[in-house]
């Protein structure tokens, strides 16, 4: 009986490589693991337009927190034993996150939410998380290649400058410096950096984080992926005609907030009324976020070692993990 009824909840069919869990059945799986937030840390850690409570934090990134727990204490002691077997002393290298999905769908929070998490476990109390915006292009780069209007789109990065960065935190440097990026200007910051100093944990949020390599121009070998730095890796998912109310909805916030300050570079759109900033959002949303989500996001959810499925009121409702 007991198989019978796990084999229910966990909907294991040989065509997939995941194991699908409904929220109850994943809920149940950290039933003793402690629930280290509070309401008002979940208050301070959310996004805009992604409302989060305590009950989702319990119901999904407790159990979440605890599998990561798992996989990051069984990736420290395989490479004890590679560093044994080579015969050579190692200090460790930070366990690397991947958080992707569309704008709006919430991945800011999700990463936000597992950083605080994980930072509460006693074996990983250094959590680091990066954004992959501090890595476009400058705006004015994007201009002289005449692709402003495809920003955040993989070619609007600076993917060399990502690689490395992966490169020198994944060989254990101490201090690994990062490009930071403005959201109000809406463009990176002259000369301002952010330090990574060896954390246990590297979470790296971003919209094209799980991009497959591409082939070297003139050559049969393909170059590293950003996705070859990661240990595990999350996609956070939804319908599209969802996020795509999210984007708005977010719009408007927006609109009542960032775009009114001094400096914004989205301030032409604070003094629009609701009708004209629906329209506007919903074309942007047509003409750049949609195409991106659908061309170049969407097709990046296989490879993600864990899928987050939300329902209309972003509640996540399934969650889908590969199996080993």
């Amino acid at each position: 009986m007991r198989q019978n009824r796990q084999v229910t909840e966990h909907h294991i069919t040989p065509t997939t490589p995941y194991v699908d869990l409904d929220r109850a059945a994943w809920q149940r799986l950290s039933e003793s693991t402690p629930l280290p937030l509070t309401d008002h840390d979940v208050t301070r850690l959310a996004g805009l337009g992604d409302p989060i409570d305590l009950a989702e934090v319990d119901a999904i990134y407790r159990p979440l927190s605890r599998l990561l727990n798992l996989y990051i204490g069984a990736t420290r002691q395989l490479n004890r034993a590679t560093s044994t077997f080579l015969r050579e002393e190692s200090g460790g290298t930070p366990y690397v996150i991947g958080v992707a999905g569309s704008v709006a769908v919430g991945k800011s929070t999700t990463a936000r939410i597992l950083r605080e998490m994980l930072a509460r476990w006693p074996d990983t109390p250094r959590v680091e998380l990066i954004t992959t915006d501090g890595f476009l292009l400058p705006n004015a780069e994007l201009q002289r290649r005449n692709i402003m209007g495809r920003k955040g789109f993989p070619e609007s990065y600076d993917r060399r400058a990502l690689i490395r960065f992966l490169s020198r935190v994944k060989a254990g440097r101490t201090h690994v410096d990062a490009p930071v990026y403005d959201h109000l200007t809406y463009d990176i910051v002259p000369g301002q950096r952010q330090t990574v100093t060896r954390p246990d944990v590297l979470i790296v949020e971003g919209l094209n984080v799980l991009q497959p390599a591409r082939p070297q121009p003139g050559s049969a070998t393909t170059s590293l992926a950003v996705s070859d730095f990661f240990d595990f890796s999350i996609y956070v998912d939804a319908k599209t005609s969802h996020i795509r109310s999210w984007y708005v909805d977010r719009f408007l916030s927006l609109r009542d907030s960032a775009f009114a300050q001094e400096g914004s570079y989205f301030r032409r759109y604070a003094n629009l009324s609701d009708n004209e900033a629906i329209a506007t959002a919903e074309s942007i949303w047509e003409s750049i976020n949609e195409p991106n989500l659908t061309d170049n996001i969407l097709p990046t959810r296989s490879r993600a070692t864990l899928v987050l499925t939300k329902d209309a009121d972003h509640s996540v409702q399934r969650v889908r993990l590969r199996k080993l």
